[in-house]
């Protein structure tokens, strides 16, 4: 039996059971949002450790992309749209079918419809308006649909304290 020796170019550092330390990173200095999020990681790191940070960051980002998609459109004018909706608790299925009606469609397209963006761009827009409608109503149904929503112990020093309306 021929034995060949494999040097250690030749091999992955998994194959050669060693992990190297990795870490994953959030700087902002963007506006009003200052925030410097890093977590290491190493072959001890728990995953739920690493779910819990990727939720803090997931957390502070979608609130940055809504803070931002109010600086871009009235949102104001979809949350009444949503709001006007009535939905409560248990009306998930009722509240994907209005998110498709043309109530909430002509709300979006209108808000969306910004002169000095191309048509692509206004498609965007009107993409993230449907998104943040989507989420807003399911939030309404009480849907578990983010991170936000989940009980994480000690997860009250990584994120701000959801305003009530926010949770309900």
């Amino acid at each position: 039996m021929k034995q060949t020796l494999i040097s250690d170019k030749d091999c992955s550092v998994q194959e050669r059971g060693l992990m190297m330390e990795g870490s994953i990173q959030l700087v902002a200095n963007y506006d009003d949002w200052k925030a410097v999020k890093k977590q290491t990681i190493t072959e001890k790191t728990d995953p739920l450790t690493v779910m819990e940070f990727l939720a803090s960051l997931t957390n502070s980002v979608d609130n940055k992309v809504e803070a931002n998609l109010k600086k871009k459109v009235a949102l104001d004018k979809l949350d009444k749209a949503l709001t006007d909706l009535g939905l409560v608790k248990g009306d998930a299925v009722r509240a994907m079918e209005e998110i498709n009606t043309r109530t909430i469609s002509k709300v979006i397209n209108e808000i969306s419809s910004i002169p000095e963006l191309q048509k692509n761009r206004q498609k965007e827009v009107a993409e993230f308006c449907k998104v943040y409608a989507t989420r807003k109503a399911l939030k309404a149904c009480g849907l578990m649909i983010d991170y936000t929503q989940i009980e994480i112990p000690g997860m009250g020093r990584l994120k701000k304290k959801v305003p009530k309306e926010v949770k309900e």
